[in-house]
């Protein structure tokens, strides 16, 4: 008898509930600019369904990094529960953001309440299941929080980090194992640096009898012209219902670089896009602000903008000049500390 992978026992013991539903794969979508529905009243906070989870998350959602940039630890705290007095839900956060101060700043800012208030995400880096393990309960420690609704494995951006992730022992085991202990709700995988990495996961995941809860990728005016997610991880992620995670709507800022596009339009493009939320980084509360009114105002942009912005921006993002995080090492962390991966 063939013996099943430790994924697929470990898989079958968590209820469906909390896991997600099986492998039958949805129809395939007719267009990845098909906008998902988003919920909410004109001038407030809109929301969308995570996928398949069952979890409704705010379209916008508070990148982790940047807060870990702030001089004084209280400007932190002061702007993470601004941002959810303003309506925003989704945290994004990591283990190894400013060797950990970005977590204890959220983890001190989710108190008094503010933690029934939100879907919390972090990443770790550990790609050995002791390492994984290790990395998620220092996680839990700094967030100051019993579980963590999302966990992903952080920074796949190598062609072999999912076989480390899935391997026997891998860091997949850990996750799964804190999913069944009740310390994370949800898994999933991030990436910044080749789409053809994002689909080898997806395929090792699925051979493996495993599906991810969400992904995370860049999604933006510029992606759509070199190495783009858009056009060829998103259909895989709408088909399998996985949370699709929007990060640097605007290039870490260099979309803007580029003189062809505001940040109001880098953040409604990557809106108009089938997003569960797209992740954006705030230093002070002047960026949040107008962060939150596109959020507030948020209508998808018709086909004729969507194509006026792609015209606009294909001539600096035909090579990638301007997406860094594709072309150069300088965004990838794991790189620079390869004893985080194990």
């Amino acid at each position: 008898m063939k013996r099943r992978s430790f994924l697929t026992a470990a898989v079958a013991a968590i209820p469906a509930a909390t896991f997600g539903q099986p492998l039958a794969l949805a129809a395939e979508p007719s267009s990845t600019k098909t906008t998902s529905p988003a919920e909410g009243k004109e001038g407030e906070m809109k929301y969308r369904m995570l996928g398949r989870t069952g979890q409704k998350v705010s379209i916008l959602g508070l990148g982790g990094y940047h807060l870990g940039m702030l001089e004084e630890e209280k400007d932190s705290i002061d702007l993470i529960r601004a941002a959810i007095d303003g309506g925003i839900t989704f945290m994004d956060n990591c283990w190894d953001y400013h060797n950990g101060a970005s977590e204890i700043r959220m983890g001190k800012a989710l108190k008094d309440g503010y933690r029934e208030k939100v879907f919390l995400m972090s990443k770790i880096d550990g790609r050995t299941k002791a390492l994984a393990a290790q990395q998620l309960e220092q996680s839990l420690q700094r967030l100051q929080t019993d579980h963590i609704d999302l966990m992903q494995h952080h920074e796949v951006i190598r062609i072999e980090d999912p076989d480390r992730i899935f391997a026997e022992g891998g860091a997949m085991e850990a996750l799964v194992e804190a999913q069944a202990a009740g310390k994370i709700r949800f898994i999933g995988f991030t990436g910044h640096k080749d789409p053809m990495v994002h689909l080898r996961t997806l395929d090792i995941a699925r051979e493996k009898g495993f599906r991810f809860d969400a992904v995370q990728m860049p999604l933006n005016v510029l992606d759509a012209h070199f190495r783009s997610f858009q056009e060829q991880v998103l259909p895989v992620l709408l088909k399998e219902e996985n949370g699709v995670l929007g990060m640097k709507s605007m290039a870490s800022g260099h979309a803007l670089s580029t003189k062809t596009v505001t940040p109001q339009e880098c953040l409604q493009f990557a809106m108009s896009l089938p997003t569960s939320v797209v992740i954006a980084g705030m230093e002070n509360k002047g960026i949040l602000r107008k962060n939150l009114d596109v959020a507030y105002n948020f209508t998808p942009l018709s086909d004729v903008q969507i194509a006026a912005l792609l015209e606009r921006t294909a001539e600096p993002g035909a090579t990638g000049k301007y997406e860094l995080f594709k072309t150069a090492t300088q965004f990838d962390a794991t790189a620079r500390n390869p004893d985080w991966l194990g």
